[in-house]
């Protein structure tokens, strides 16, 4: 079966990748004519560990293909992922999608999405008189780890009313579901809120952990060794349960406002949310506020960051309370100097030059104050 992932940013590239390593045909498409000729050519505009050699090695097995040939891409796919990093205009792309195709596709939505996207393309699909089957499919990717991520899922959620449709995707995953991976068959609002859900959780955890090292401190309990014995607890875990950086990523903080957005429209006050939310925010502040205290004054001081990026492997800046702690510091008049092994390109772009920036992380902690 010829898989089909439209967009080329950094979900579609993911998939995409993913889904040839499994032994299947998959044509990556975007109306993105200079990114399509990159990413054929083995070139990707951002760091994920291991995607470039997966892309190049399917590619030159004939296992992955680039195009920008939307017509073409709608009739030969078996099946469609919608995989574009940014849910706009995803009704008109599934209807022109639907019109070019010879029989109604299998549309997977795999971009993150509000709750009520599904229907709210079924809609768009049956005012253009045009028909398709959907699935919802929320997938659970962290950048610097998205490849395991993917191929090591803890879960398969897919939002469908459609047995075609879930025997189609059962073939797709044969790997995963033959290992065990669980497989959960619900609707299309159940799917979609998934994963906000999910990301509200682990936002509240990290913010937790971080208020109790915050009292560690001041009990002169290790906070080190006190998320080590909480973690061991199989009814906490101890994944995000380590203090320190706050919770950021590509998609975290827009899924966190589409929930908070979806319960204030529906009179429901997520308190919690709120609250881990408000905690999470103000961890680079708290940070500054230490080391001010232990310096006397951040005025005119040198000050070292190592890594920029929200967490490692990744070169995405997104959410990175690394960021948040520069733009603090030289709001007091510190002077910065950071080291990223991959993320300095992306972090240029929001400091604004006021950073020097290191080649080594030997380099920016040489005389500095803290």
């Amino acid at each position: 079966m010829q898989i089909g992932v439209y967009g080329s940013g950094y979900l579609g590239t993911v998939i995409s990748a993913c889904l040839a390593d499994f032994g299947t045909p998959v044509t990556c498409c975007d109306s993105e004519a200079s990114r399509i000729l990159e990413m054929a050519q083995g070139k990707v505009r951002f760091f994920e560990k291991n995607l470039e050699e997966v892309i190049r090695r399917n590619v030159r097995a004939g296992r992955l293909v680039y195009s920008t040939d939307l017509e073409s891409f709608a009739r030969r796919a078996g099946i469609i992922f919608f995989a574009h990093d940014s849910s706009d205009k995803l009704g008109e792309i599934a209807v022109r999608v639907a019109e070019l195709a010879y029989k109604p596709p299998v549309l997977v939505i795999v971009t993150p999405v509000p709750v009520g996207t599904a229907a709210r393309v079924l809609k768009q699909l049956s005012a253009a008189g045009k028909k398709a089957i959907l699935v919802s499919q929320p997938v659970f990717l962290t950048n610097g780890c998205a490849m395991e991520d993917f191929n090591w899922p803890d879960r398969i959620v897919l939002g469908t009313a459609s047995n075609d449709a879930i025997q189609m995707l059962k073939q797709i995953y044969h790997p995963l579901v033959m290992r065990g991976v669980p497989l959960i068959i619900t609707n299309h609002e159940t799917a979609e809120l998934v994963r906000e859900a999910a990301t509200a959780f682990i936002a509240t955890k990290i913010s937790f952990i971080n208020e109790i090292a915050a009292l560690c401190e001041h009990v002169n309990a290790d906070a080190v060794h006190l998320s080590l014995a909480l973690g061991l607890d199989k009814k906490i875990g101890p994944r995000c349960l380590q203090a320190g950086a706050g919770m950021g990523g590509r998609f975290a903080h827009s899924d966190m406002d589409s929930l908070a957005e979806l319960a204030g429209n529906k009179g429901i006050d997520l308190k919690v949310l709120a609250a881990a939310r408000a905690v999470n925010n103000d961890l680079a502040e708290r940070l500054v506020n230490k080391i001010a205290q232990m310096l006397r004054s951040i005025d005119n001081k040198e000050i070292g960051i190592l890594g920029l990026a929200f967490k490692p492997n990744t070169n995405s800046v997104a959410g990175s309370s690394s960021l948040q702690l520069a733009q603090s510091l030289l709001a007091r008049g510190a002077r910065v100097h950071a080291y990223d092994p991959v993320a300095i390109p992306e972090a240029r772009l929001q400091l604004n030059g006021a950073v020097k920036y290191c080649e080594s992380p030997y380099a920016a902690a040489e005389r500095a104050d803290a």
